[in-house]
């Protein structure tokens, strides 16, 4: 069965991409990339205890996405891909994750770096990146592995 689902943002991301082609295509790709997340006041108790933590990850709402594609071609490479093989932002429900670098907290305001989002992106949550529960051993990277480092890194940058 089929459900409409609603979410609510509990802040905005802030960063200095105001242009969606200037966005490096990864937060890997945006080491100097650096932004805030304002927090909506009702939300900000929970941000206790976060500041322990090197890397956040945030869920966000891709509010510029217009249409929806099943098949894309990925920013690696020039042919068509399934879209849940990627992490294209044309997507059937526009949802979007980073894995981005915390820096610290003051008050209802989280500075971040490594950031790959669009200045004024609502955002959905935030969960803490936890390596003994996130990492995987003998993990397979599927198509991106036939994607060599030096070209990845050259189109993760948008060079």
């Amino acid at each position: 069965m089929r459900k409409d689902i609603l979410f609510k943002s509990i802040g905005t991301v802030h960063s200095d991409f105001k242009d969606t082609s200037k966005i490096p295509i990864q937060p890997v790709f945006a080491d100097e990339a650096k932004g805030r997340i304002i927090i909506f006041p009702e939300f900000v108790q929970g941000l206790r205890d976060l500041d322990g933590f090197s890397h956040i990850f945030l869920f966000y709402y891709l509010h510029k996405v217009q249409n929806a594609k099943l098949l894309v071609q990925p920013f690696m490479q020039d042919h068509e891909r399934g879209i849940f093989a990627t992490r294209a932002p044309s997507r059937p429900n526009p949802l979007g994750f980073s894995l981005v670098k915390l820096d610290k907290i003051i008050d209802h305001t989280i500075y971040i770096s490594q950031l790959d989002v669009l200045d004024g992106t609502p955002l959905i949550d935030i969960k803490p990146f936890i390596r003994r529960f996130d990492y995987r051993q003998n993990s397979r990277e599927g198509w991106t592995m036939e994607v060599d480092d030096k070209q990845a890194n050259r189109r993760g940058r948008r060079e």
